[in-house]
């Protein structure tokens, strides 16, 4: 699934290449992923205006759009689900692209996978090409209820988000109302660097893990979005069974915690 380093991808494609371009038509008839507005809703509230600025807390996207003499413009907001990518294609054929980084890559002009597109008055097209179907757009998406974004939560943030409970602590950072932007792969590097057992609960956790945690998060994410994504982390390609600690030569460990397959140190992260 993108997480946050693919998610700031797409968002800066669209900051780059989308952004005060009019808006003449959009096709959001694919009721499922359109959910919940009915097909032509998302197309009445945008044509005419322009998307004015691109945002992004964790793995949510949504873009600010200009208003029009009928009132205030609506917030469009953009999941892409597991393999969502934002392409936007102009009329002389160039094109630029951003998000799930998919391992076989999108050839240029394959517009197969299109779940949702917007159509400019100068020939351009913003797309959502989504093949597993699972990405959502809507207008207006709730997301104050995202907690701070890991990309720049603070330290007393991040203590606070692991203050409470009895949660593992893996699933404590997938949590998005806690921290918002750690997926699967991140959270298993970060735990890594960290060297805590995912399945360790938050309670049992010293402010010295936390702060330890905090900082392969922090380092975590910023790999990632230098590398161009989750799949170039480090701990990536020792998930899988015989693999061994590229740290210690440890045997990795396997098992699932927050309903995730996860994988450890099955030394330095034991306890």
């Amino acid at each position: 699934m993108p997480e946050l380093p693919e998610v700031e991808s797409a968002r800066s494609v669209i900051e780059r290449a989308a952004l005060r371009r009019t808006i003449v038509d959009a096709d959001d008839s694919d009721t499922y992923e359109c959910r919940p507005h009915p097909p032509g809703a998302i197309r009445r509230a945008l044509v005419g205006r322009t998307l004015t600025a691109a945002h992004r807390r964790g793995k949510s996207m949504w873009c600010d759009t200009s208003p029009t003499e009928g009132g205030a413009g609506p917030t469009l907001g953009i999941h892409l689900g597991m393999s969502g990518k934002i392409v936007i294609a102009d009329a002389d054929g160039t094109e630029v692209d951003g998000g799930d980084y998919w391992e076989r890559g999108r050839a240029p002009g394959d517009y197969r996978h299109t779940r949702f597109s917007l159509a400019f008055a100068d020939g351009g097209r913003m797309l959502l090409v989504d093949p597993r179907r699972l990405g959502r757009v809507r207008l207006d998406p709730p997301v104050e209820r995202l907690g701070p974004d890991a990309l720049t939560v603070t330290r007393e943030q991040f203590r606070a988000a692991l203050a409470r409970g009895s949660a593992p602590v893996k699933a404590r950072l997938l949590d998005q109302e806690h921290l918002a932007g750690v997926g699967n792969l991140l959270a298993d590097q970060a735990l890594w660097l960290a060297r805590i057992r995912p399945a360790r609960s938050v309670a049992d956790l010293t402010l010295a893990d936390v702060d330890a945690l905090y900082a392969g998060v922090r380092a975590a994410v910023t790999d990632a979005v230098a590398g161009g994504g989750v799949h170039t982390l480090l701990v990536v390609e020792f998930r899988r069974a015989g693999a061994r600690c590229p740290r210690d030569g440890a045997e990795m460990a396997r098992g699932t915690v927050g309903g995730r397959t996860t994988w450890w140190c099955s030394a330095e992260q034991a306890v």
